[in-house]
């Protein structure tokens, strides 16, 4: 008897669950200003929770699958640390909290990429020192549903904790923070190799039948996995056996995978939905710039990017992005195509690009430089996050006009005006008749226009500009910002013949 009553004391504490917090609400965390903050949880079903901030004190009652919300009205940026209250059957409290604007960074591998592997990383660590820059990172994780929380903590920045950190979150960040005077926060949501459709929500990829090729790309994948893991077992346990020379043989497409449709954004996405965020940058397109996947891209970009709007519930936030690197072992074809989806895409409201087609490494898909990066991504969110009057970009295409044997290009974002890199002639120029041959053409500056002419080519009809993996345009405007690569035809052939 005494043990049965022991035992259900012991059910009935278990019941009594404490509040528990997700990552996100933890100490060192950075909270958005001027929004509609939410903070959430779990706790016992039933269970009375009031959180605390700056004054404002809002409860809720758990619900029957032990989750609870609460609001609180828009805080103006707080620099002085603060702290945040929960109380249920347990008290939590949060301790050094600041209120500033809250970025998500997310892509692949260049987004990822780290402080200590970008340029001068000695003494960009040594100089590391942000109090009011916070930074999180989320551990790489994929699932065939959707997450309530990811496994990660807030930081301040410091040459202890940046090191790791992704290099174009940090310079972004650290770019705003010295030019707004505000705290900024910085989520790094990010995975090597993946494509956007890993960061797509799967129901969407379902629904959407121009994304059908995804999910059949993927149940053929699904279906070589048994005989792709026996192979790759036996190669793993050759490379253990030889002492682990070179890197570890990547594991088969199958469950689990980072390519999952939609296993990154359940994961490493869906969990981040509830926080308030200033907006999202975005480094990603290399796995997508093969085969059919680069004609698709600007419609899956595109559609993931109204997905996340439409979920975060914080209307349409600010989606900056970077186009493509020049790179030059790049599918010849695939790149180009990647890089004017990106382009495109920017007649999506409230998105800006950051072009790097000047920092390329030829030889390395990862550019050491991203201390640029993080400057221009900035710089367009100095425009389209914070309504800055500014030059933010470089000189983009609008339109060709005729004249005689010459076409004049018409580019908005000049800028105080365009200018040839360098000095010397302006290069990257390519142009066609009717035939659908391009040949190199000559160009020069008019005012801010391009006119560009050939001798093989009589009469002009398209002209195409830096089309390849890694090309030799230097048109840039006098504010130091180069010019999207660009093409004024749609013709299906979207490849380049070597010219002579």
């Amino acid at each position: 008897m005494k043990r049965t009553i022991l035992l259900m004391l012991a059910l009935a504490g278990g019941l009594a669950a404490d509040v528990r917090l997700p990552a996100l609400i933890s100490d060192h965390m950075l909270l958005q200003r001027d929004a509609p903050l939410r903070l959430w949880g779990w706790a016992t079903p039933g269970e009375q929770v009031s959180v605390t901030l700056l004054g404002q004190t809002s409860t809720a009652a758990a619900t029957p699958d032990g989750k609870w919300e609460v609001y609180f009205t828009p805080i103006h940026a707080q620099s002085t640390p603060t702290t945040i209250t929960v109380k249920g059957n347990n008290q939590i409290t949060v301790q050094d909290v600041l209120v500033g604007d809250v970025w998500v960074g997310s892509g692949q591998s260049n987004m990822q990429w780290t402080v200590k592997n970008s340029n001068n990383p000695e003494a960009e660590i040594a100089a590391a020192q942000y109090p009011q820059i916070r930074i999180f990172q989320v551990a790489l994780k994929t699932s065939e549903t959707p997450l309530d929380d990811v496994t990660g903590k807030w930081a301040l920045v410091t040459p202890e904790s940046i090191p790791n950190f992704s290099a174009v979150g940090y310079f972004f960040s650290r770019e705003l923070h010295k030019h707004l005077k505000t705290p900024v926060g910085f989520i790094q949501s990010a995975w090597g190799g993946t494509p956007v459709q890993a960061w797509t929500r799967l129901s969407l990829i379902e629904s959407d039948l121009s994304m059908n090729w995804v999910l059949a790309n993927w149940r053929e994948a699904l279906g070589r996995y048994p005989a792709a893991k026996v192979r790759h077992d036996r190669a793993v346990a050759e490379w253990e056996a030889k002492g682990k020379q070179g890197g570890r043989p990547a594991a088969p497409m199958g469950p689990g995978h980072s390519h999952t449709p939609g296993g990154l954004y359940n994961a490493m996405i869906v969990p981040l939905l509830p926080y308030a965020i200033k907006g999202a940058i975005w480094y990603q397109g290399e796995s997508n710039a093969g085969g059919k996947t680069a004609s698709q891209y600007r419609h899956q970009f595109v559609e993931m990017i109204r997905d996340w709007r439409a979920h975060w519930g914080v209307g349409d936030f600010p989606f900056l992005y970077v186009q493509l690197a020049n790179w030059a072992p790049g599918n010849a074809n695939g790149w180009p195509l990647v890089q004017e989806a990106q382009d495109k895409t920017l007649d999506l409201r409230g998105t800006g690009m950051a072009v790097i087609t000047d920092i390329g490494d030829e030889k390395d898909i990862h550019p050491k430089n991203k201390q640029d990066v993080g400057a221009r991504l900035a710089l367009a969110a100095r425009h389209v996050a914070h309504g800055e009057d500014i030059v933010y970009s470089g000189p983009r295409y609008r339109q060709i006009t005729r004249e005689g044997a010459s076409l004049r290009v018409w580019l908005n974002h000049s800028g105080r005006g365009l200018v040839a890199k360098g000095g010397g002639e302006l290069k990257g120029f390519f142009v066609a008749g009717a035939d659908r041959a391009f040949f190199r053409a000559t160009a020069r500056i008019d005012g801010k226009t391009v006119v560009v002419s050939c001798p093989e080519v009589a009469n002009p009809v398209a002209v195409r500009y830096n089309w390849a993996p890694f090309p030799n345009g230097n048109l840039f405007n006098a504010d130091g910002l180069p010019a999207s690569l660009f093409r004024s035809d749609d013709w299906e052939d979207v490849t380049m013949p070597p010219v002579n």
